[in-house]
Order: C-alpha cells, then sequence, then structure tokens
C-alpha cells in the first residue's frame, strides 16, 4: 500500500495531455487525498493510501507501469521491440499490401477494404478504446478526436485515408516517446552516476575484510574501500590514503581535485589514482548527487510562467476547435448540399484540434534545459528561474567567496632589523594563538617559506586591534597600523608602503619588537582568475561588500566594475538589492548562499558559488553554480536566453502549422492526411527543437 507522500516511478509515460488524464484518474481513486505528477521526470507523488494495481489501473488507458521510486531502472526496451512499434509496423504492412491490391481490384474491392480495415485495427485498436472510453465521459482530448475523425472518414467511405492516418498517428506517438525519453536522459544520467554496490571493509576483532554490499544497507560510520579507477559510491571524509578524484559528475569541472585526510568526498566522482579508505558521513538518499536529482525533479515539475499560459490556452482551444469542426461540416453542407465532402473537411479539422504540439511546447524544453544544466554543475531549481535569468538586467556580486578566491594570502613582506623569515617566526608565533581571519595568511606563507614558528608565551589579544605575547623575553606586538603607531614609531619608508598597498585594497598588519617597528605584511584576498571576463560579459554589475570602502574601490577597479556598495552587513545587502530592483528591474544576486541568504531570498534570481560542498547554498538559493566556478555564471545566462528563444519559437511552430491547416478549409483543401502531417509535423517540431538544448554549451 501507498502510505501519506509515496513516490513512484512511471514507464510508458510520453504524453503529456495522458499524463494530466492519468493525474486525474488517480486523483479519483477515494483512499487518495493528494497527487502530484511530474511529467518531465516521469515521477508520480501519492499523498494518502493506493495499490500499484490501483495506480497502473489509472493508467491503463495508456499501458503506463508504476514502479516503486527505489527500484532500480532496467534497461530500456529496445525501439523496434516495443509492442506498439509493432503494430504499427504490422499496420504499415497492411497498407502497403492495400496500395498494391488496388492496383488491379480496384479501391472499391472487398479486399483492398478489408487490408485496409485491418491496418486500421491493428495499428488504431488501443486508441480506439481509449477514445470510445472518452467519448463515453465527454472528455475531448486527442485520442478521442483522432478516434472520431478515423471511423467517420471509414463510414463515408474514405478508408485509405483512414488507414493512412492510423499509421502515422502511431508513427508521430512513438517518436514522441523517444523524444521525450531522449530529453529525460539528461536526468537519468544523474541517477546513474552513483554505484548501486559499495566496498565496505568490516573488522572483527583484530582481523577485517572486505564486503560488497548495496549502497542502501551502508550506514554512517562504515569504511568505504575505494581503489584506483572506481566510482566512489558514497558521501564521506578521507581516513587513509591520497588520490586525485574527477569530480565533474558534482561540480562540472573536469580537472582532478587532490584528495588527502579528512578531505571531502562525493558519490558518483571518480577516483583516478590512489587507493582511499573513505569514512561514510551521508545515507545514500542524503549524498550530495541525491540531493540534486531530488532537486532537478522538483525543478522540471514546477510549471515555468510560460507553460502556465500555454495550459490556459490549451484548455480552450480543443473544445473551441469541435466548434469550428462542426460548423465547417453542417454550414457549407447546407450551402451547397455536398455533405460527405464537408463531413471529412470537418474530420480533418478535428484532428488538428490536436493541442499535443502545444501543450508540449514548454515542458519539454524546460525538461532539457534543466538537465543540461546539471551535467555541468549547475543546479536551477525550477523553469520560473531559468525563465528569469533571461530577463535579469543587472547582477549584484558578493565579493569574498564570490569575486575573489576567500582565502587572504601574504603578498608583501616588509622587514626592518630582522630578516623575512625571522619576521615571519615572530608573527607567526603570535598569530598561531590568535582566531584573526589573516592569521591564517601569515600561517600559511610561514609554512610556504619552510619557516619554524618560536615558541610565544604570555599571549594577550586586544580586540579590533590585535595581539602581543612575549617570544625569548622580547614583547612582540602584531596588529593595525594605528594601534602599533600607538606603541611605537613607523619609519616614513614603512609609512609610505602602508599607504601605497593601501590604495590598492591590500590590508596591511605592522610587528613591532619592544620598542622598534620590525615589518610590515600586506595581505590580500586574491582575485579569481575569471572574475574579470565574467564581468565583462555582463550588461550591469554591481559589487556588495562588507569590506572597507578603499579594498573594495581597489578590487572593483581591477574587475571593471563602476557601482560598489562597500561596508554592508547582511541586512544592507538585502536594501541594496531592492535598491537596485526599483533601478534595473530584475537583478540577480551571487553570493555563497550562507552570509547572503536574505539578498539572495530578495533578488529576482538568487545563485550560490561552490553549492557541492554546503547544504545551506542548495537549500537557500533558485540557482546553485555547484563547483567554484564563475564561468559557470555566463552559461547559465545564455542557456536561460537559448531556452525562452526556444520555448517561443515551439509556441509559433505550434501554432501556425495549425493557423495553416485550418486556413485550407476555405478552398477546401484540408485532408486528413494534411492535418495528421500538421499535428505530427508540429509535434517534432517542437520536441527536435527543444532537444537543442542537450548540446548548449
Amino acid at each position: 500500500m501507498a502510505t501519506s507522500g509515496q513516490q513512484y516511478r512511471l514507464e510508458n509515460l510520453s504524453c503529456a495531455s495522458c499524463a494530466a488524464k492519468f493525474e486525474r484518474n488517480v486523483r479519483e481513486i477515494t483512499t487518495v487525498e493528494d497527487v502530484q505528477l511530474n511529467f518531465g521526470a516521469a515521477k508520480l507523488t501519492v499523498v494518502g493510501e493506493a495499490t500499484v494495481e490501483q495506480l497502473e489501473a489509472a493508467g491503463a488507458f495508456d499501458g503506463i507501469k508504476v514502479k516503486s521510486i527505489n527500484d532500480r531502472r532496467k534497461a530500456a526496451i529496445p525501439f523496434y521491440k516495443r509492442k506498439e512499434n509493432i503494430f504499427a509496423g504490422v499496420s504499415l504492412l497492411f497498407v502497403v499490401a492495400a496500395f498494391i491490391a488496388s492496383s488491379w481490384k480496384g479501391e472499391e474491392s472487398t479486399l483492398v477494404v478489408a487490408l485496409y480495415l485491418g491496418a486500421i485495427v491493428v495499428g488504431g485498436h488501443a486508441m480506439f478504446l481509449t477514445g470510445f472510453k472518452n467519448l463515453l465521459r465527454f472528455e475531448f482530448d486527442m485520442k478521442t478526436l483522432m478516434t472520431i475523425a478515423i471511423i467517420g472518414a471509414a463510414i463515408i467511405g474514405e478508408w485509405q485515408e483512414a488507414a493512412v492516418v492510423v499509421f502515422l498517428f502511431a508513427v508521430s506517438e512513438a517518436l514522441e516517446a523517444y523524444s521525450m525519453n531522449k530529453a529525460r536522459q539528461s536526468i537519468e544520467t544523474l541517477m546513474d552516476i552513483a554505484p548501486p554496490i559499495a566496498l565496505i571493509k568490516r573488522t572483527h576483532g583484530d582481523h577485517s575484510h572486505e564486503v560488497e554490499v548495496p549502497t542502501e544497507d551502508v550506514q554512517i560510520g562504515d569504511i568505504l574501500i575505494v581503489k584506483p579507477g572506481q566510482k566512489i559510491a558514497m558521501d564521506g571524509i578521507v581516513i587513509s590514503g591520497t588520490s586525485s578524484v574527477n569530480q565533474a559528475s558534482i561540480t562540472g569541472e573536469s580537472i582532478p581535485v587532490h584528495k588527502a585526510l579528512n578531505d571531502e568526498l562525493f558519490a558518483g566522482t571518480l577516483n583516478e589514482e590512489g587507493a582511499l579508505e573513505v569514512e561514510v558521513t551521508k545515507l545514500v538518499h542524503d549524498t550530495t548527487i541525491a540531493k540534486i536529482i531530488h532537486l532537478v525533479e522538483e525543478a522540471q515539475a514546477e510549471k515555468a510562467p510560460s507553460q502556465k499560459f500555454v495550459d490556459r490556452f490549451a484548455k480552450y482551444y480543443t473544445p473551441a476547435i469541435i466548434v469550428v469542426a462542426i460548423l465547417v461540416a453542417i454550414i457549407p453542407s447546407l450551402v451547397t448540399g455536398n455533405w460527405q465532402e464537408w463531413i471529412y473537411q470537418g474530420l480533418a479539422v478535428l484532428v488538428v484540434g490536436c493541442p499535443c504540439a502545444l501543450v508540449v511546447s514548454t515542458p519539454v524544453a524546460i525538461v532539457t534545459a534543466i538537465g543540461n544544466a546539471a551535467r555541468h554543475g549547475v543546479l536551477i531549481k525550477g523553469g520560473v528561474y531559468l525563465e528569469e535569468l533571461g530577463h535579469i538586467n543587472a547582477v549584484a556580486f558578493d565579493k569574498t567567496g564570490t569575486l575573489t578566491k576567500g582565502t587572504p594570502e601574504v603578498t608583501n613582506i616588509m622587514t626592518a632589523n630582522v630578516t623575512e623569515q625571522e619576521l615571519l617566526a615572530l608573527v607567526g608565533a603570535v598569530e598561531k594563538k590568535s582566531q584573526h581571519p589573516l592569521a591564517q595568511a601569515v600561517l600559511k606563507k610561514a609554512v610556504e617559506q619552510h619557516v619554524e614558528i618560536a615558541s610565544a608565551i604570555d599571549f594577550q589579544s586586544v580586540t579590533g586591534k590585535g595581539a602581543y605575547a612575549t617570544i625569548d623575553g622580547n614583547q612582540i606586538s602584531v596588529g593595525s597600523v594605528k594601534w602599533i603607531a600607538s606603541l611605537v614609531t613607523i619609519s616614513e619608508e614603512f609609512t609610505q608602503q602602508i599607504e601605497k598597498l593601501a590604495a590598492e585594497g591590500q590590508s596591511v598588519i605592522v610587528a613591532a619588537r619592544n620598542n622598534e617597528c620590525i615589518g610590515i605584511l600586506a595581505i590580500a584576498d586574491q582575485i579569481r582568475e575569471e572574475s574579470k571576463e565574467v564581468v565583462s560579459r555582463l550588461e550591469h554589475s554591481v559589487m556588495l561588500t562588507g569590506d572597507a570602502p578603499l579594498t573594495a574601490q581597489a578590487i572593483a577597479k581591477n574587475l571593471g566594475i563602476t557601482d560598489v556598495r562597500a561596508g554592508l552587513l547582511p541586512e544592507h545587502k538585502l536594501q541594496a538589492v531592492k535598491e537596485l530592483q526599483q533601478d534595473y528591474g530584475k537583478v540577480a544576486m551571487v553570493g555563497d548562499g550562507v552570509n547572503d541568504a536574505p539578498a539572495l531570498a530578495t533578488a529576482s534570481v538568487g545563485i550560490a558559488m561552490g553549492g557541492a560542498g554546503t547544504d545551506a547554498a542548495l537549500e537557500t538559493a533558485d540557482i546553485v553554480l555547484m563547483g567554484d566556478d564563475l564561468t559557470k555564471l555566463p552559461y547559465t545566462m545564455r542557456l536561460s536566453k537559448k531556452t525562452l528563444t526556444i520555448i517561443k519559437q515551439n509556441i509559433a511552430f505550434a501554432l501556425l502549422l495549425k493557423l495553416v491547416a485550418l486556413l485550407l478549409v476555405i478552398p477546401g483543401w484540408l485532408t486528413l492526411w494534411i492535418a495528421i502531417f500538421a499535428d505530427m509535423g508540429a509535434t517534432l517540431l517542437v520536441v527536435l527543437n527543444s532537444l537543442r538544448l542537450l548540446n548548449k554549451q
């Protein structure tokens, strides 16, 4: 039995209107409280109780199969082995045989009519069953209209037309199913990234052995063995070994990342070199790749604004076409007395009334684009954000960790009466006990220079100023220029250099020994190599930062950003975004997803950097750049604009082909062949056009 919030994977779901009908049927089950069908991901969520048998009965009209969401997907049935395609092939044989027979027996012969009837029954029996059931319920979907049109054509003696239309309709359905499956592959490839089996180290007393375990049975704290060339099965941290790991499946970055003790690993990434022992930190359903898949599927289920418009339009389109078909069949017949010709025209209009191409025009583009983005390390959490990004007029960036690397580094050292190594040893001894953000930069520099840190005692921190300690009987003070200047005299040479470094946006710390200034260290957060190029591609960029104005202006100048707002707290960034929205309309905010949460939530589109390692980024932002790569931003904006263009093209294609077909009624040129080609052609054109997004770089 299905309980609250039970999820299922659906097979044989390729038609948008069939999906809507299936959802309605499930909703009618008395024990079901609510239901949501994700057509893009072919996933069903049921709130309440229902058996798999009940759910499959609700989808029996289209042969929809219901599977547990946890079941491993079986290999797809080859195109030529699918039952409906075999029936279509047999139907074609009947049509070809009828064409051949008609050349010597004539169109009206019993043999030819029987062959055409065979083609109609074999190729269209499933459609007719559904169509008749729909007629009894007064539900006029695509199959109902086709059933009326084909049977009507047969009644008035147009056996050839009816048979060919049945075959062409079967072909269009097969191609639509193939195309939708192709679009869904973008998300299905994500599902196959992480291996289903994990190699776990089991310890019994002094003995240990390795055992293969399904990932569903792996527990937090288990030790995962990963050999060279293997994919990592679970999220965890390295407890033994070093290696290079290709994280492209998560971050979109193909350059391998060095991994050593205590480094984080993600399920689905590839271990390229060394053997690793990994302590599992998350269950299989909580891994980063599992969260990405879940969020992508949710995103594909959410309707974009253009899709909501199309759905509303299609709701009135089909009834309107049915009215037109009735009028075409009756009014000219009353005027001309030629009932057969105009009933035939009316039947053709019914076929044109199928809204398939229109209904599928938006979702197939959204599904394909979101899947493409996920493969490139960009998580877009809904079609609404994908569309919104295409209308952005300004982009606001947080500075630290977004435009810069977020890790301060020592860039300049000046000394007086000590060597550079001696200064690093003394300053490092004080900073080792400090909690100041710049302390790590000094210690990192000392390690790089192979400097042995001195031993310090009597450490004391002076809030907002610096710190001091005793080293070898000398008091060493390290801190801000202003504070050290109040303790000792800073030379003119040092003062000039400090002013120059400050103008460049670098932070300066000064060191004193007893009563003399012995050196200065300049520290700066390094600008990302790609930041300048990314900013240059955008129409209008703004920097929002909590840093001092002088530092912010210097970095902005290097990047070519003229609009800088510095000294901002998180709530001030939120206000700045609101002001930008008043000036520019649609505004995107790019940040780390943690400190910038209020601004990200307020922006038209919130974009978080480096989401692979932080749950906060995955939850907070509308779009997440999984890797630490800012170049993914222009790619995502290009993808958004391309998607908007393709959606507009799809709607135009669908409506234009239908309109042309309907206009052929005026001179009486519309045939069932033309009608089915207009319907099939529009649907295929829309789907194939959308599939171009699979290759968007």
